[in-house]
C-alpha cells in the first residue's frame, strides 16, 4: 500500500513517560524545564524538532496541552500539520492559530459538528472526515496519493502511536531521551493502548533495527531505529 515514509519523534525519559503525570494538566513542555539536571539539555530537542518532516501529524490532545487554543501572535511555518482531533480538543480559536501557523492545514475527525467545518472555505484547510472510525490505512494513502505526501513526522500520544504501530504505518523511530525517570502506572509512555492478552497476538509487536545512538549534551541521547513491519 503506498503511505508516506513516517517517522516517530518524540521526547521520552528513561522509563519511556512522554508525560508528567496522568492528566493534561502535566506536560513535558511547560514541565521538563523546571526540572534541575533536565531543563539545561531540553533546548537539543527543539532544535532536532526543527530538522523533521514538512508534514508532522499530531493530535488535537497534543495541540491543545500546548496551548494551541490559547496562542497568541502566531507566525507562519513551512509546515503542514496533519491533525487527528474526533472530541474536539481544539476550539474556533485553536483552528484559527493552526491555520495561522500551518502552510497547510488537514483536520482529520469523526465529528461532524467539529469547528473546523465552520472554516472549510480557507485555501489552506482540508477536512477529510470519516464516518464513525478513522481508517488510518486509507487516511495514509490519501496523503500519499492525492496530497503526495512523501515523508512525515508523528509526534502524537501514547494511545494513538500504538494504534499506528499495530496497523504498521510508522517506518522509522528517532527518540531523544531525557536524563529522568518518572514511573506511574498511569502516566502516558510512547506506546500505550491495549496490552496484549496471549501470545497469539504476538504479531503485534514490532522489532526495531538500531540505526545509530548520538550522545547529546547534558546526558541526553538520541536514539534511531528502523522499524521491521
Amino acid at each position: 500500500m503506498p503511505k508516506p515514509i513516517t517517522t516517530l519523534f518524540m521526547l521520552m525519559t528513561v522509563d519511556g513517560k512522554i508525560s508528567l503525570g496522568d492528566n493534561d494538566s502535566l506536560d513535558v513542555d511547560k514541565d521538563f524545564p523546571k526540572i534541575k539536571g533536565v531543563k539545561g539539555g531540553l533546548n537539543q530537542y527543539y532544535e532536532l524538532e526543527k530538522m523533521t518532516d514538512y508534514y508532522s501529524l499530531n493530535s488535537g490532545r497534543t495541540l491543545a496541552k500546548v496551548g494551541a487554543n490559547e496562542w497568541k501572535n502566531v507566525q507562519k511555518t513551512v509546515v503542514k500539520f496533519v491533525v487527528i482531533d474526533n472530541k474536539p480538543h481544539l476550539n474556533s480559536r485553536g483552528i484559527d492559530n493552526m491555520l495561522k501557523k500551518s502552510n497547510k492545514l488537514f483536520i482529520i475527525t469523526t465529528n461532524k459538528n467539529h469547528p473546523a467545518f465552520k472554516r472549510k472555505e480557507e485555501d489552506n484547510l482540508e477536512i477529510i472526515y470519516f464516518k464513525n472510525k478513522i481508517d488510518f490505512k486509507k487516511l495514509f494513502n490519501d496523503l500519499k496519493e492525492k496530497y503526495e505526501t512523501k515523508r512525515m513526522t508523528i509526534q502524537t500520544g501514547g494511545t494513538l502511536n500504538s494504534i499506528l504501530l499495530r496497523e504498521g504505518l510508522i517506518d522509522k523511530i528517532s527518540i531523544v531521551v531525557a536524563p529522568l525517570l518518572i514511573g506511574g502506572k498511569d502516566t502516558s509512555t510512547l506506546i500505550d493502548g491495549p496490552s496484549l492478552k496471549s501470545i497469539k497476538e504476538i504479531d503485534k509487536v514490532r522489532a526495531l533495527k538500531l540505526v545509530s545512538v548520538k550522545k547529546l549534551k547534558s546526558s541526553y541521547i538520541n536514539l534511531k531505529y528502523k522499524v521491521l513491519n
